[in-house]
């Protein structure tokens, strides 16, 4: 089936920048894309009665995604997602300083991420495809970054999202995407109940800061980090999982989650080397989604799809740096089901 894309008016900047909304359909899914911050603002799919519920967090409106980016709902994330220790990496010889803005490190690019600029954006087979030139030096970051992302439907209920981004001087580059997802529906309340299950038999310790303590992963056995199989989420985590056999040439699936409440069920593949769960402890109630609903803590959870943090300053994790002449490449791909019971 093919996927009908639409574009619309979503609403301007302060300094009358316009964005865009585009609408992604194929089946029984629905996915709304903005212009602004590469965001996934809705996830729409059915649920075992055949009810179509809304399972991305998300706001109704512009002004509440400029004015509480730091939740980063559905945001797509770089330079580098998730942290850097200190804001400082060096890279061939040279030291580079970031812009803080998680303490004393740089979390998810810095202030001026991807996910609050708007990108150009131009139709493509099954979705849209956003592109943009992150200048030499922007929050710290070297050499020009040309960055696009492609967002697409698939048969069978299948979001795919795939990176591809050169540089014309030598940098770090680790992108993402950070829907919070609940199955149950933006409304349900508590996604800690949804099962989940990842390939990953070890997962990086870190600080109270988010940076890793190890110079390698830890085994998953006998902690509360062992999701090899199925089994409630409980909170908090904000934590990477070094998934098994690392980068991957193609998507291959880490990890599926299921709510047993709606019968939805995901399953997400990736070619990355890591995956970041994070139970979105900081909501409390302030923040209203799309449903007009409230957003508490664990309304959805993230899983993030990336390299491990503070990768630029740790060799042995595996490699972020991207050169001239290299493509980085990325794709994930978040098929949806339903289970009968």
């Amino acid at each position: 089936m093919n996927t009908q894309v639409g574009t619309e008016r979503f609403g301007a900047l302060d300094d009358g920048t316009p964005v865009d909304r585009w609408t992604l359909e194929s089946g029984g899914l629905r996915v709304r894309v903005l212009t602004y911050g590469g965001i996934v603002q809705t996830i729409e799919t059915p649920d075992r009665d055949g009810k179509s519920g809304q399972v991305a967090l998300g706001f109704a409106g512009l002004e509440s995604y400029v004015a509480h980016g730091g939740s980063y709902f559905g945001a797509l994330v770089g330079r580098y997602a998730n942290r850097i220790a200190g804001a400082a990496f060096a890279l061939d010889g040279r030291s580079y300083a970031l812009t803080p803005n998680d303490g004393p490190h740089s979390l998810h690019g810095g202030p001026r991420s991807f996910s609050r600029v708007v990108w150009d954006a131009r139709p493509v087979a099954d979705g849209v495809e956003l592109r943009r030139v992150s200048p030499d030096g922007e929050e710290g970051f070297p050499g020009a970054l040309d960055v696009r992302v492609s967002y697409t439907l698939a048969p069978g209920g299948a979001l795919r999202i795939a990176y591809r981004a050169r540089t014309d001087a030598p940098t770090v580059v680790n992108l993402t995407n950070h829907t919070y997802l609940n199955l149950g529906g933006d409304d349900s309340g508590s996604a800690t109940g949804h099962r989940l299950r990842l390939a990953a038999s070890r997962y990086t310790p870190v600080d109270s800061t988010g940076i890793p303590v190890r110079a390698e992963p830890a085994d998953v056995t006998g902690t509360r980090f062992d999701f090899r199989k199925p089994r409630a989420v409980d909170r908090p985590f904000d934590h990477n999982f070094a998934l098994d056999g690392g980068v991957a040439g193609t998507p291959r699936t880490v990890a599926e989650l299921y709510d047993p409440r709606s019968g939805r069920a995901l399953e997400l593949a990736t070619t990355e080397p890591g995956i970041q769960l994070y139970t979105a402890d900081h909501l409390d109630g302030t923040l209203t989604g799309t449903s007009g609903t409230p957003y508490g803590p664990a309304a959805g959870l993230a899983l993030e799809t990336q390299h491990f943090p503070d990768s630029p300053n740790r060799p042995d994790f595996p490699r972020t740096a991207l050169v001239p002449g290299e493509t980085y490449r990325s794709e994930s791909v978040y098929r949806f089901s339903v289970r009968p019971d």
